[in-house]
């Protein structure tokens, strides 16, 4: 049964309020990369927000490295809004409900894409997050994070899972995953939102 719940699966996708919908092909543990950050520019993204309750105790955000294309928005895109908070990345939201959704190269084309938790519908086949994704591998930027460490805080990367984030990212890019990206228009490849400059103010 254990072996059953880690098999692949299309994960729904669903903001908070249910107007931005969505799927997600062929997830499970091995087919992503699931970590938590502490970095200030997640904190930052979560507080323009106003969604502090996506963080846990100590700010940090849990997030899935995945190929965009596996990921397809299926309803309510006139909602999609992106932030830009440091270079090179932008950090997608709806305007709807103000739920974090991904965070992405700020180019279409590199092959993955950081899915946030509060965007996925873990509750639609009654599978916890844990059995669909499998535990976080490994945490980062600890010294960013906002007080103690949750017990179950998973360690720091080790050269090996570097190592093992690489292949994936490369599998992806051979097997061409990097596009089609819901996130940004195939011919003028230009983000479908204009991304909004906002300075971090977490210090």
């Amino acid at each position: 049964m254990k072996k059953e719940s880690r098999m692949p699966l299309d994960l729904p996708l669903r903001c908070q309020c249910g107007r931005m919908r969505g799927v997600a092909s062929d997830v499970s543990p091995s087919t992503g990369f699931r970590f938590v950050c502490y970095c200030k520019d997640c904190q930052a993204f979560a507080h323009f927000l106003d969604r502090a309750d996506v963080l846990d105790p100590a700010g940090g955000t849990d997030i899935f490295h995945m190929p965009p294309g596996r990921v397809k928005l299926t309803a309510g895109t006139d909602a999609l809004r992106c932030l830009h908070l440091s270079n090179k990345v932008l950090r997608w939201y709806t305007d709807c409900c103000r739920t974090p959704i991904a965070n992405t190269p700020d180019r279409p084309g590199f092959p993955i894409i950081g899915m946030v938790h509060s965007f996925m519908d873990h509750g639609a086949d009654g599978r916890s997050r844990d059995e669909v994704l499998g535990p976080p591998l490994c945490r980062l930027y600890e010294r960013s994070a906002g007080g103690p460490l949750p017990p179950n805080t998973p360690g720091p990367p080790s050269v090996g899972l570097f190592a093992r984030r690489a292949s994936k990212m490369l599998g992806w890019w051979v097997r061409g995953l990097g596009r089609p990206t819901p996130f940004f228009d195939d011919r003028p490849k230009a983000p479908r939102a204009v991304p909004r400059a906002h300075a971090n103010t977490m210090g």
